[in-house]
């Protein structure tokens, strides 16, 4: 049996979503891995700490995976590296961050400290693949985020209403602002248009969203977080699934959405491209435009048979990310 440390975010008891530590974990557990996690601490200093003594207390772990992102979390994963490094412990960072291409650009010596010394650096999305070769690097392999199919239940729509679903956490990288602005454009046009935006508070973009709501006296239903159960369940009520981020690598909330039956309206940025093909699995728009964005969902309400053709195509690309086959490529690396 190999023993795993798994360093992440493990927050969600916290009120935060779920990452994949809290994912991919539990399936690599029920695949015959022991595995110790850090961090649950809330704070992020303590967390660092606890981090960094679970990789000296579980020194003789066979790998460390490192869940890794762009943003402040950064620094979690070089820190824990380090000490990795230093105690010659072998460690996989996950490539998460939609933004990381920018950090191997403008923190190049410290990335290099980071991936040019690991065992293996694995990327969920392509897009960080072509990103990191072009900077040098080649010790990096493409393993998908990975969903439990049977979990998301395909729901056939013979048509697309005006109801527009959001699910992310509310940070600016998000852009959730610019789904309350299309919604209000699209009310113009449709007055019985509903939205709904589920996920956590992160940096202040709740209550901004709510404020923008009140500005444009449009009425959005903000659930909150939910449990992944309760918002399947609330996904029956919509037709069209909107991503406003301004960064993205491969998000798992819109392959979740495309295994639903719902149509993905993004914008095409980061990783999207390289996860939908525009016309086939999605409608993509540039980034932060409202317009287009408005536009690409009247399409859906008003095109039955595009709409149609797109949740067919996303349910079949969905498939591709379904764990029974995304596990063979993680038992190749860890075993």
């Amino acid at each position: 049996m190999k023993n795993l440390l798994y360093i992440g975010n493990k927050l969600s008891k916290h009120g935060a979503t779920p990452t994949t530590i809290e994912t991919l974990g539990p399936l690599l557990e029920h695949d015959g891995f022991n595995i110790r996690y850090s961090s649950s601490q809330k704070n992020q200093f303590l967390r660092l700490l606890h981090m960094l003594w679970s990789v000296f207390k579980y020194r003789k772990a066979d790998f460390v995976l490192i869940d890794t992102y762009s943003t402040a979390n950064f620094w979690y994963a070089f820190a824990a590296s380090q000490l990795c490094r230093f105690l010659k412990i072998k460690y996989i960072p996950i490539l998460h961050g939609g933004n990381l291409s920018l950090r191997l650009k403008r923190n190049p010596k410290i990335s290099e400290k980071i991936f040019r010394y690991s065992f293996q650096n694995v990327s969920p999305s392509l897009f960080l693949i072509n990103e990191f070769k072009a900077e040098g690097y080649h010790n990096i392999i493409h393993i998908p985020n990975t969903i439990e199919l049977e979990k998301y239940p395909f729901l056939e729509r013979k048509k697309a209403a005006p109801n527009l679903l959001w699910v992310r956490s509310f940070a600016k990288i998000y852009n959730p602002v610019m789904a309350v602005e299309v919604f209000a454009r699209l009310k113009k046009k449709y007055p019985e248009a509903v939205l709904c935006m589920i996920g956590p508070e992160k940096d202040g973009s709740l209550a901004e969203s709510k404020q923008k709501a009140k500005d444009l006296n449009v009425k959005v239903f903000f659930s909150g977080k939910l449990p992944k159960e309760d918002w399947i369940d609330l996904s029956k009520n919509y037709s069209v699934f909107i991503n406003t981020t301004h960064f993205d690598n491969m998000p798992v909330s819109v392959i979740e959405a495309m295994s639903l039956g719902l149509a993905v309206v993004s914008t095409n940025v980061g990783g999207i491209a390289y996860l939908l093909e525009n016309e086939k699995e999605a409608l993509l728009v540039p980034d932060n435009d409202i317009n287009k964005m408005a536009e690409a969902i009247v399409r859906l309400i008003e095109e039955p048979k595009l709409f149609s053709e797109i949740t067919t195509n996303s349910r079949k690309k969905a498939k591709q990310f379904e764990w029974q086959d995304v596990k063979l490529k993680w038992l190749t690396i860890l075993k």
